[in-house]
């Protein structure tokens, strides 16, 4: 199957230049227990963690991509599709690669495709309703409501919690660490999603993950 390409634009380079200074940093750090809960998800198997810059650390068995020119460098330097086989993945990670303006219903469909059957994907964004919006405010990352990912999401076959989770910072800024339910004004959210199964009988998919505050930084 031939490369799909990335349009061109410089969008992806913008956001990744304000997630690369201050106010970015913060919200990244914020997130650090995120990464480590998805890492502990199921030990001993690979998955696969797309954030906006280079990381400092990259967890064991962590497939690690970052946008680059009109694909992505990092574990693997590639375009779509990945280079990776179907259902070989046991988790993934989405962080503020959406707030990049990719092409996040390829990017949707392949993560689909490469996770395995019930595993889970936890997609942060950036809140448009946050008052730490005017912190982004024509610096490059493109937003998007709770809504419009849930909607995203399910059109990609996964199933979505129905609550999202607020955290990093709310004006200030600073680290962070502790969740809220709901994304309410802090500058992310964290949505969690299962791969579709057709199950005997339909299940509502509630939020599981819990961390704590305090982990050290790592992107």
């Amino acid at each position: 199957m031939p490369a799909m390409p990335f349009q061109r634009q410089s969008a992806p380079a913008a956001a990744a230049r304000w997630f690369a200074d201050a106010a970015g940093q913060a919200v990244l750090a914020s997130e650090d227990a995120v990464v480590q809960a998805v890492a502990r998800e199921r030990p001993g198997q690979p998955w696969l963690w797309f954030t906006p810059l280079p990381p400092r650390k990259v967890p064991p068995r962590a497939l690690c991509l970052w946008p680059e020119g009109e694909g992505f460098s990092g574990s693997l330097a590639c375009t779509l599709p990945l280079p990776l086989a179907s259902g070989s993945v046991a988790a993934i990670l989405l962080q503020h690669v959406g707030d990049g303006c990719l092409p996040m219903d390829a990017v949707l469909a392949e993560c689909e495709r490469v996770l395995v059957d019930g595993g889970r994907l936890w997609l942060l964004a950036l809140n448009p309703l946050a008052p730490y919006r005017l912190r982004w405010a024509g610096a490059g990352p493109r937003t998007a409501e709770p809504i419009t990912w849930r909607w995203r999401l399910r059109r990609a076959g996964f199933e979505v919690a129905s609550v999202a989770q607020g955290l990093g910072p709310r004006w200030q800024v600073a680290l962070a660490a502790d969740a809220q339910e709901g994304a309410g004004i802090r500058a992310a959210f964290l949505l969690e999603a299962v791969k579709r199964v057709i199950p005997l009988t339909p299940v509502r998919l509630q939020p599981r993950l819990r961390w704590q505050p305090g982990v050290p930084t790592v992107s």
